[in-house]
């Protein structure tokens, strides 16, 4: 439908009829997002939001009283910005709209500032326009420009009113303080310059200023971002939780499938399973809300950074700025979260204990089933965690004296003979193991050996502390976390030892660690299938793989341990 004439006329009258202040009101803002930012409205002499405006030939706007007095204290009539010179003093105008602009953002905000009131005053004292630091006075409008028309002042240092003006007095020489020196990391007057600080790095207080200005801008550019990285973090973690809850709904639908087939007693073991499945949900989410309170809190320091930093990088008192710099240089304490994540996966152990002591009730059908169901579990937690795979080597510091290290470091076997080595404290002297050059401190870790023709090894992982010169067993009071093949039986290195009776001889071991998790876990490569496991365990220290070729027998062990590339299955 087209609008008539007189419609569209209405309209546009109306829109012209639009407030002023709601077009200033949209126009600047404190967000360096907007059309206008404050440093957009301050002018590069007294570095403050324009009062009276003007623009020179070239462009540039100044505050009218700056540029005035810039150009009586010069030779030259010149562009203090860019320095391109006039032949003729310019006859300055006010910009009137950039004065609006400029008035409108002072009254927003004005109310952040505190009032500096006049001091030459004598009855009601009016709100001071400048501050002047020979002086050492704050002056209104009024007494600013019966100021400024004697000669004697016009070379008088002017500034934004400020309350603590003495703050900004040398308290030796009585000077205003001018410069900075960069030599001592603090701000002077000119008699400064020609004692103690002769000869120093100094330069005008308002070019350092900047200077420091422009650095805060980029701290508080990192700032930001970390609060956005953490941010991102949060998100990231919430949606770990929500794939968690579909991961477990679909666990619990095919624990249900199972379980339907089975008779009442086996019912109870369903009940328990989904129990401790539920319980690991709610212990991820747990983790997930703690690890979400702590990115907040965090985040919340950095906003309170971040405003602080804001603040200072348009402040006016360069003296507290100065003073305060190096403190606001560095960002808040706070934790890497590269490497951080919630656990979201569902450990297997608890589903094959279960369907292992429900096999024997079982008649050979379901039996079957329950194998297959194993062995697709076991398998995609083998694909799932072969990702973490690291490129292990044997540490010849840490080697038996009586074991043979291959030159590349990725084959161990037990010799005959003794050979002539240091003793040094890292050696394990005692018994013929040695560790891998690797350590983990955190996150997750998985090797694979090859054990195939031996008939005696050990294999796992051991914390740093380990006893390398007396007795020790292989358990984890001690620090070792392993399982070994012992007279054609299989053990997990605990006290009492625990058999395991595995359907085939295994050819390689994969080895898995969750450090956060206190997860040791060893596989069968070969068939895909779950060996043992230790659960539970509390890490607080490093962690090395630790290998066992166990002893020659005349040649009937003489096959070493070989360190193998992890190929990950699709």
């Amino acid at each position: 439908m087209v609008e008539s004439s007189s419609s569209t006329k209405g309209k546009r009258r109306r829109s012209m009829e639009e407030p002023k202040s709601f077009f200033l009101s949209n126009l600047v803002s404190h967000d360096s997002r907007s059309p206008l930012s404050e440093e957009q409205l301050l002018c590069s002499i007294c570095l403050d939001v324009f009062t009276d405006p003007v623009t020179t030939p070239c462009g540039h706007n100044f505050c009218k009283s700056c540029l005035t007095q810039c150009w009586e204290k010069s030779q030259h009539c010149q562009c203090p910005l860019c320095k391109e010179k006039f032949t003729k003093k310019p006859k300055l105008k006010i910009n009137i709209t950039l004065r609006e602009v400029a008035d409108h953002f002072k009254k927003k905000s004005g109310s952040d500032k505190p009032e500096v009131l006049c001091d030459a005053c004598t009855g009601e004292k009016l709100k001071a326009l400048k501050s002047c630091l020979v002086c050492c006075a704050s002056l209104c409008k009024t007494h600013l420009e019966f100021h400024n028309t004697m000669p004697k002042h016009k070379k008088h240092k002017l500034m934004n009113p400020v309350k603590n003006l003495e703050d900004y007095i040398c308290q030796k020489h009585e000077r205003a303080l001018e410069l900075f020196c960069r030599d001592d990391q603090t701000c002077v007057c000119q008699f400064c310059t020609e004692g103690d600080h002769k000869n120093h790095n100094t330069v005008p207080i308002e070019e350092e200023s900047r200077e420091r200005k422009t650095q805060l801008v980029k701290i508080q550019t990192d700032v930001q971002q970390m609060i956005q990285d953490r941010l991102k973090k949060i998100k990231e973690i919430k949606h770990s939780v929500e794939q968690s809850k579909v991961s477990t709904e679909k666990e619990k639908a095919d624990s249900v499938e199972v379980f339907t087939a089975l008779i009442h007693s086996i019912e109870r073991s369903q009940a328990k399973l989904l129990e401790v499945m539920e319980e690991k949900q709610k212990a991820a989410e747990r983790q997930a809300e703690g690890l979400i309170k702590e990115l907040e809190q965090e985040i919340t320091v950095l906003k309170r950074r971040d405003t602080e930093l804001e603040q200072l990088s348009h402040t006016e008192e360069h003296l507290h700025l100065l003073q305060i710099y190096s403190s606001m240089c560095s960002p808040p304490h706070t934790k890497n979260w590269t490497e951080i994540s919630i656990n979201t996966d569902l450990s297997g152990d608890t589903v094959r204990t279960a369907l292992s002591q429900l096999q024997k009730t079982l008649n050979e059908k379901l039996t079957k089933t329950l194998n297959d169901k194993l062995k697709e579990t076991v398998s995609t937690e083998l694909k799932r965690i072969q990702q973490y795979s690291v490129d292990v080597t044997l540490d010849p510091d840490t080697a038996n004296p009586y074991l043979i290290l291959s030159a590349d470091g990725k084959q161990v076997t037990h010799g005959d003979t003794r050979q002539n080595l240091p003793d040094t404290p890292q050696r394990l002297s005692k018994y013929a193991h040695v560790l891998g050059k690797q350590s983990l401190c955190s996150g997750r870790f998985y090797y694979e050996v090859q054990v195939k023709g031996k008939i005696d090894w050990a294999l796992g992982v051991a914390k740093e502390s380990i006893n390398r010169k007396g007795d020790i067993t292989l358990k984890p009071q001690d620090g070792f976390w392993t399982v070994k093949l012992r007279k054609n039986q299989y053990k997990a290195c605990v006290e009492p030892s625990v058999p395991i009776t595995l359907r085939k001889k295994v050819e390689k071991v994969g080895v898995f660690v969750d450090y956060e998790e206190g997860l040791v876990s060893f596989y069968d490569v070969k068939s895909r299938s779950h060996i043992y496991s230790f659960t539970g365990q509390s890490f607080t220290e490093k962690l090395y793989p630790y290998f066992s070729p166990g002893l020659n027998e005349v040649g009937k062990n003489s096959a070493p341990l070989i360190i193998s590339p992890v190929f990950k299955t699709e």
